[in-house]
């Protein structure tokens, strides 16, 4: 826009002022020029260390990153060994226990038979000393013939005894063998002699 309140000055001295503005301008722009120079020479070697020093910083990370990742492996390394031995522990201790688990069945099995096998001899002792006097009630039966009531009393009175004997040996699962007239039968019958006929 032109300021119509101040005309221009057209005369020489304003002309030459002018030119010498305009040598004045260009001086001005060489120093710009010179000075951004060495602004970008004095920042070259700021950004040169800023450079060198983010390269240092960059090797770093990576050294760091590089040593990080050599301790995680050995970590994991040893982790994984670790864990192959606990795992060869728990086989073996699954081992032990599945071997001790059959020990206490064979000896559970091997304590039943014999607390069985010792019952069954129990009884058989038992037996073979109350048979005798089983044989002795029956041969007194035979052999007393009971004439007066006292007699008969005492009578009845031991073969009370004798009949509650009796079912108790049953009850256990001894009953009495008819063997006369049978033919001998060893798992049966006991020998008590031999017959020269036979």
């Amino acid at each position: 826009m032109i300021d119509e309140a101040k005309p221009m000055d057209n005369s020489p001295e304003a002309i030459s002022g002018s030119s010498e503005v305009e040598e004045l301008k260009a001086e001005d722009a060489a120093v710009e020029i010179d000075f951004e120079e060495q602004n970008l020479q004095a920042t070259s070697p700021d950004e040169a260390a800023a450079n060198t020093t983010a390269d240092y910083e960059t090797g770093y990370e990576a050294e760091a990153n590089t040593q990080s990742q050599s301790a995680t492996a050995a970590q994991l390394a040893d982790l994984e060994r670790q864990v192959a031995a606990l795992k060869a522990q728990l086989e073996d201790r699954t081992g032990q226990y599945v071997r001790i688990a059959a020990d206490f069945e064979n000896f559970r099995k091997r304590t039943s038979k014999q607390r069985e096998e010792a019952e069954v001899q129990i009884k058989c002792s038992a037996i073979s000393e109350l048979l005798p006097v089983v044989d002795n009630f029956e041969r007194a039966r035979s052999q007393i013939k009971p004439v007066t009531e006292e007699e008969m009393a005492i009578h009845k009175s031991y073969q009370s005894v004798y009949k509650q004997l009796v079912e108790c040996l049953k009850r256990v699962g001894v009953s009495p063998m008819r063997a006369e007239g049978q033919e001998f039968d060893p798992n049966l019958h006991e020998a008590v002699m031999r017959d020269a006929y036979s």
